[in-house]
């Protein structure tokens, strides 16, 4: 896929990736020891394992499958990352009153992005929120679910929209389908309607 003059391929995160992975999220584990870990644990078990028990973490669900997201690359190298997987992975958000279930259906969740500074600002997000379709597709899915945040005109740090841009999410063709809070809709795309 050519995107902004970028030629991307997208590949899920199995165990013959997680070397790519690691190389992705370097040693801060993408942000400040996260690991992508944040919606899976508790918020006391999170702050705790920050660091090398959270990627530890991480490298188990890797290996254990089903795969946790997919990797853009660019030339070979891993430029960028998105989670997805059914909800019921993400524990944490069943204690958000923002975010709780809109209805019955069974959702995959997107809940984190992470590009390289170098790649930012290159539509990144909106070609893996494009990827993860058929991805989901394949694994049975019907509806993509995220949590992105509303841009204010204030420039936010990469840190503080993990969850994505709102913005994306509308690129990638995905509606908004509830707002609990001013900043924070939730947003789907049915794959069956596509």
């Amino acid at each position: 896929m050519t995107n902004r003059g970028i030629e991307l391929q997208f590949e899920p995160v199995t165990s013959d990736r997680w070397a790519d992975l690691r190389t992705l999220f370097g040693d801060r584990g993408a942000c400040a020891g996260c690991w992508c870990q944040y919606w899976r644990k508790p918020a006391a078990a999170f702050e705790r394992d920050t660091g090398g028990p959270n990627r530890a973490s991480l490298r188990r669900q890797v290996e254990s499958g089903p795969e946790p997201g997919i990797l853009a690359y660019h030339r070979g190298d891993p430029v960028g990352w998105c989670s997805v997987e059914p909800r019921e992975h993400f524990p944490r958000l069943g204690n958000s009153r923002i975010l709780a279930p809109v209805d019955d259906e069974p959702v995959w969740s997107v809940v984190c992005f992470y590009v390289c500074p170098e790649y930012r600002g290159r539509g990144v997000s909106v070609a893996l929120l494009d990827a993860i379709k058929p991805h989901v597709e394949q694994r049975g899915g019907h509806i993509i679910e995220g949590y992105p945040t509303e841009a204010t005109g204030d420039r936010k740090a990469p840190a503080f929209v993990w969850t994505g841009l709102a913005a994306a999410f509308h690129r990638a063709g995905y509606v908004e389908v509830e707002r609990r809070s001013e900043h924070r809709p939730i947003m789907r795309f049915a794959i069956d309607d596509a």
